[in-house]
């Protein structure tokens, strides 16, 4: 299955960190996606709009893993949707987040906010987590690629290089 060029180091970077995890004895959630669904968690479960709306409280269940792939620019009110997040962990749990920065705006079905890696960091802290690991990627060829489009990656077309001031993307791991 073709991937898109602006997630594919996002991807990796999001893949070996949860591969370093115990996932057989924690307990996930993952928000409005299915990615992780067979990662062998010991229990799994994905709540998607508009079944649960994550900025309208915590579901009474808590996980050890928060998963949050390309959704916090989609709603309404990120301080609320990080602080249900955060009242949903157990102690020491793990929130997993990734967004878009320098993407088309794209109304799925709304398109709010942009953080740099800096700035999702700090919005992290303020929502209650003080362990914040950041990523970010992207290079100006992938910035322009994607204006019309989803570009798919191709390995010999599309270049990995990341230029640190063009970030199509950004990630964090938070507790």
């Amino acid at each position: 299955m073709p991937q898109h060029w602006a997630r594919v180091v996002m991807d990796g970077e999001t893949e070996r960190y949860m591969r370093n995890l115990d996932a057989q004895s924690l307990h996930a959630l993952e928000i409005s996606g299915s990615k992780w669904r067979d990662f062998g968690f010991a229990s799994y479960r994905s709540a998607k709009y508009a079944d649960y709306d994550w900025c309208a409280g915590p579901m009474a269940q808590t996980f050890d893993v928060v998963i949050a792939e390309q959704v916090l620019e989609h709603v309404r009110d990120p301080r609320a949707a990080l602080l249900n997040a955060r009242a949903m962990l157990n102690p020491g749990g793990l929130l997993v987040v990734t967004t878009p920065f320098l993407i088309r705006i794209h109304e799925e079905p709304l398109d709010c906010c942009r953080w740099t890696a800096r700035g999702l960091e700090f919005l992290l802290n303020e929502c209650g987590f003080p362990q914040v690991e950041t990523g970010s990627w992207g290079n100006r060829r992938c910035v322009r690629a994607n204006f019309d489009r989803w570009v798919d990656y191709v390995p010999w077309r599309h270049s990995l290089r990341n230029e640190p001031n063009f970030p199509v993307v950004v990630w964090a791991f938070a507790r």
